[in-house]
């Protein structure tokens, strides 16, 4: 059963996925904050998921009370290991992937299903990856105006294959309750993909037509679900 919690849950952690920092969640922090939400960014180093997800184990230690806890992409993986600590009362998965016990960011897309998009992913460079720029607003950032999607490619943050290939030992979404944004115009991480991923974990899913960048795009969506899970954390104790 998933852990419940005597307190509102009223702390937000957010954590970006590869490619790029938090800066991306400013819209959404925004939002939540006006909303009375106490709301901290991960930046993680994105070099390996075990490093990462003590990143944001440290920051999740830092807030006042019960933590939902949210992930974009390969963020996905980091909460998905990082949720397990006893603070995090939900977890919520933007476009993201929610590995399995002993799966990794690269166990699930190393065989895409048939016409799935090919996210253009450079040959790696001393141990990191990095996004075709030419091609980045196309794949990760289509519904982005074309200038922040410019400045987007313009400052990746080089991504480390040894991240991608961090297996998961325990996944938190067997013990807490999860909620689900699939971006039905993804093309870096497949809507099939992802419904499979949620169906699995027993996620509240909602669905919006966006690109992989929705939480940048989209921030209302993204901070309604949010929203849902800390209300319904909040009921669920009650």
């Amino acid at each position: 059963m998933p852990e419940r919690t005597s307190l509102e849950a009223k702390a937000v952690v957010l954590v970006h996925g590869g490619f790029v920092d938090g800066s991306g969640w400013q819209g959404v922090y925004n939002i939540l904050r006006k909303n009375g939400y106490a709301v901290a960014i991960v930046q993680n180093r994105t070099i390996s998921l075990a490093d990462d997800v003590a990143t944001t184990r440290r920051v999740i230690a830092a807030q006042n009370g019960p933590v939902i806890l949210v992930g974009h992409s390969y963020g996905g993986a980091v909460i998905t290991a990082a949720g397990n600590d006893p603070k995090v009362a939900g977890l919520v998965y933007i476009t993201a992937f929610a590995p399995d016990k002993g799966e990794s960011v690269s166990t699930l897309i190393k065989d895409p299903p048939p016409g799935a998009p090919i996210p253009p992913i450079l040959a790696p460079q001393d141990g990191y990856l990095l996004l075709d720029n030419t091609k980045f607003a196309a794949s990760f950032a289509a519904d982005v105006p074309a200038e922040k999607a410019a400045f987007m490619a313009d400052s990746q943050v080089p991504w480390g294959v040894e991240a991608l290939s961090g297996r998961i030992s325990e996944p938190a979404w067997k013990s807490k309750p999860s909620w689900c944004l699939i971006a039905t115009d993804d093309k870096m991480i497949p809507p099939p993909a992802q419904r499979f991923m949620a169906q699995r974990a027993g996620s509240s899913v909602a669905e919006a037509a966006g690109s992989h960048a929705i939480y940048v795009s989209q921030p209302k969506a993204v901070a309604a679900i949010i929203e849902k899970a800390a209300l319904a954390v909040k009921a669920a104790a009650n």
